[in-house]
C-alpha cells in the first residue's frame, strides 16, 4: 500500500520525450535505411543523377553521394550520422561516398531482425567489428601495388582508376579524355599537398571537349579601368610582380585636418599627393617588371600610367589566385613598393589574354616551379558544369590517393563479393551466435555489385548467383570477377581496368561499420520540448511518429512506473 502513494519524481522538464527500448533501436534503423535508399540508386556507372531544389530556388543536379546528403535537410539525429560519414569520406578519400552510406543502411538491414529477435546490441557490435578488420585484412592482401612502375605505366595505371571514378558521373561519356587531363594536373603539383593549387574554372557554352588544362594559372580578366585596352596582352619570359598595394590616387582623408593661411599652399599638398601615387608606379616600373597583380585595385591613373610604359596590370585579383601565381612563378606577394629586388619577382615561359567562350582569360604558362595547373571547363548549362566541376574534384583525389598509398584493387563489385565469400567462409569456423552475425555482415556487403545490377537494368539475381559461383572456385581464379556493367554478365575487372584504390574500400568499410555500430548503440532518445518547438511543429509531428517507441515506452526516464 505505501509503495502505491509514493510521489512521482519527476526529473526532466515537462513535455520532454523519452524514447528508449526495442521500439526505439528500431525506429533508428528505419531512419537509417530511408536515408541510404535516397541515394542507393545513383551508385555505379549506370546510376541515376538527383535533381534538388531548395527553398532559395537554386538547383542542383547531382550523382554524388556526399552533395546529395549534405543538400538533404535531414532532421533525424540517428540518420543524421550517415550524412557525416558521407562527409567525411568526402573529404577523406573524395569517392565512395554512395558506397559508405549505402554499406551503413544495408549492416543496419541485416542487423534488424537479429534485434526485433531480442539479440543484444552489444554482440551485433562486436561481431561487426570482428568481420571488419577481417575484411580490411582481406583488402590490403589483395590489393595490387603499383609502385616502382615507370612514369608512362603509372601514368596509364593512375588514368584506369580516375576513369572508373568518372564513370558514375554525368560527364562519364568523356571519360578518358578528363582522366589523362586530372592524371596531368595531379602529377603536376606533384608532392605539394595543397588541393587549391589545381583550380578549376567554369566557362559555359561550347562542348564538353572544348575543355582545357593549364600548365600553370589561369583566371578570368578583372575589372579593369581605361588605359587597358592599350596595354600589350602578350609576353614571352616577362618579370612578374605582385601586390597587395592599392595603386590608385588617394586623398589624405584619414583622420587629417589641414589649416592653410595661405591659398598658394593648397597646390602644394595635392602635388604631394600626385607625387606619392608617381612614386610608387615609378617604383614598379623601376623593378622591371612586365606584368604587375595586385590584390587590391589598380586605378585609371595607374592602368594608363603602364599601358604608356607597355607593361600589363591587373588589380582586385583574388587571393586565391594569387596565391597560385604566386607558388607557379615563384614570385613573393609584396605589401610595399619600396625595396623590390630581383628575387620576390616571379616569372614565366609565356603569359597571355586569350578569349574563352564569352570571357577573357589571363593564363601564364611554363611556370618555373610547375607547382600548379588550372582546368578549364566549357559545356552547356550551368547545373552541368557545377556537376562536371564536383566530379573532376572526386577523380582528382582519387589520383591523388593512388598516387600516395599506390595500391589498388578491382571495383565493379568484386572486392565486395570476394570479402563477402572469403567472411562466410570465416564464419563457419566460428561457434556460436556471432557466426550468423558474421554471416549477415558478409551478406550486406553483397548490396554493391547487387546495386550496380538494378542501376543498370540487370537481373540482379541472375548475375549475383553467377558472381558467387566465379568466386567460389577453389584456385582463387574467380577473385577479380565483378558485374560487366556493358554486358550485363560477369568480367573479370581488373583485366577491364575497372580500379580503384585500395584506401577508397578501406574507409568505406571502416566508416560504414562505425556508423552502424554507432546507431546500434543507442537505446534511448530524449528529446528537449525547447529544441522541439524550436524545429517547428511539422518536424516535430513527424519525428514523433518514428521515434517514440510506442506509448508503453514513453516516460519512464521519470521514475514512474510502467
Amino acid at each position: 500500500m505505501t509503495a502505491m502513494l509514493q510521489p512521482q519524481i519527476i526529473l526532466l522538464k515537462e513535455g520532454t520525450d523519452t524514447s528508449q527500448g526495442k521500439p526505439q533501436l528500431v525506429s533508428n534503423i528505419n531512419a537509417c535505411t530511408v536515408v541510404a535508399d535516397v541515394v542507393r540508386t545513383t551508385l555505379g556507372p549506370r546510376g541515376m543523377d538527383k535533381l534538388i531544389h531548395d527553398d532559395k530556388g537554386r538547383t542542383t543536379i547531382s550523382n554524388d553521394g556526399a552533395t546529395i546528403m549534405k543538400l538533404l535537410d535531414i532532421v533525424h539525429p540517428a540518420a543524421k550520422i550517415l550524412v557525416d560519414i558521407a562527409k567525411s569520406q568526402d573529404s577523406e578519400v573524395g569517392d565512395g561516398t554512395t558506397t559508405v552510406v549505402l554499406l551503413a543502411g544495408e549492416f543496419l538491414k541485416e542487423a534488424k531482425p537479429f534485434i526485433e529477435d531480442g539479440v543484444h546490441p552489444q554482440n551485433l557490435i562486436r561481431s561487426y567489428r570482428t568481420a571488419c578488420s577481417l575484411a580490411i585484412n582481406k583488402i590490403k592482401e589483395l590489393a595490387v601495388s603499383i609502385k616502382g612502375k615507370s612514369l608512362e605505366e603509372k601514368k596509364s595505371l593512375l588514368a584506369k582508376c580516375a576513369a572508373t571514378t568518372l564513370s558514375s558521373k554525368l560527364i562519364g561519356g568523356e571519360k578518358e579524355f578528363f582522366a589523362s587531363m586530372v592524371v596531368d594536373a595531379v602529377l603536376a603539383i606533384s608532392n605539394d599537398d595543397r588541393l587549391n593549387m589545381i583550380g578549376i574554372k567554369k566557362v559555359p557554352g561550347g562542348n564538353m571537349q572544348d575543355s582545357f588544362l593549364v600548365n600553370g594559372v589561369a583566371f578570368k580578366k578583372t575589372f579593369s579601368y581605361a588605359g587597358f585596352e592599350q596595354q600589350p596582352k602578350k609576353f614571352k619570359n616577362p618579370k612578374i610582380l605582385l601586390l597587395n598595394v592599392e595603386l590608385e590616387l588617394k586623398s589624405e582623408k584619414e583622420n587629417a585636418e589641414i589649416r592653410l593661411s595661405d591659398p598658394s599652399q593648397y597646390q602644394s599638398i595635392v602635388d604631394a599627393e600626385w607625387n606619392i601615387i608617381y612614386d610608387k608606379l615609378d617604383k614598379c616600373i623601376q623593378s622591371g617588371a612586365k606584368i604587375i597583380l595586385s590584390r587590391l585595385a589598380i586605378g585609371d591613373l595607374a592602368t594608363q600610367y603602364f599601358a604608356d610604359r607597355d607593361i600589363f596590370c591587373a588589380g582586385r585579383v583574388t587571393e586565391e589566385d594569387l596565391q597560385r601565381v604566386s607558388a607557379a612563378t615563384g614570385g613573393t606577394v609584396q605589401t610595399s613598393v619600396n625595396n623590390i629586388v630581383n628575387e620576390v619577382l616571379g616569372s614565366c615561359e609565356l603569359f597571355e589574354e586569350r578569349q574563352v567562350g564569352n570571357e577573357r582569360y589571363n593564363i601564364f604558362s611554363g611556370c618555373p616551379s610547375g607547382q600548379t595547373a588550372t582546368i578549364v571547363l566549357r559545356g552547356g548549362a550551368d547545373q552541368f558544369i557545377d556537376e562536371a566541376e564536383r566530379s573532376l574534384h572526386d577523380a582528382i583525389m582519387i589520383v591523388r590517393r593512388a598516387l600516395k598509398n599506390s595500391t589498388v584493387v578491382a571495383g565493379g563489385g568484386a572486392i565486395d563479393m570476394e570479402i563477402s565469400r572469403y567472411l562466410r567462409q570465416h564464419a563457419r569456423t566460428i561457434a556460436g551466435k556471432s557466426q550468423l552475425f558474421i554471416n549477415s555482415y558478409a551478406k550486406a556487403l553483397e548490396v554493391i555489385p547487387l546495386q550496380l545490377c538494378d542501376n543498370a537494368g540487370f537481373d540482379a539475381t541472375d548475375v549475383l548467383n553467377k558472381l558467387r559461383q566465379k568466386h567460389a572456385l577453389p584456385s582463387g581464379e574467380g577473385a577479380l570477377y565483378g558485374v560487366d556493367i556493358n554486358t550485363g554478365g560477369i568480367a573479370d575487372s581488373f583485366a577491364n581496368f575497372v580500379w580503384e584504390p585500395a584506401v577508397v574500400k578501406i574507409n568505406a568499410i571502416n566508416a560504414a561499420t562505425e556508423a552502424a555500430c554507432l546507431v546500434l548503440s543507442v537505446d534511448e532518445t530524449v528529446k528537449n520540448p525547447k529544441s522541439e518547438s524550436a524545429q517547428g511543429d511539422a518536424a516535430a509531428s513527424a519525428m514523433g511518429g518514428r521515434g517514440r517507441g510506442g506509448a508503453a515506452f514513453r516516460g519512464r526516464g521519470r521514475g514512474m512506473r510502467r
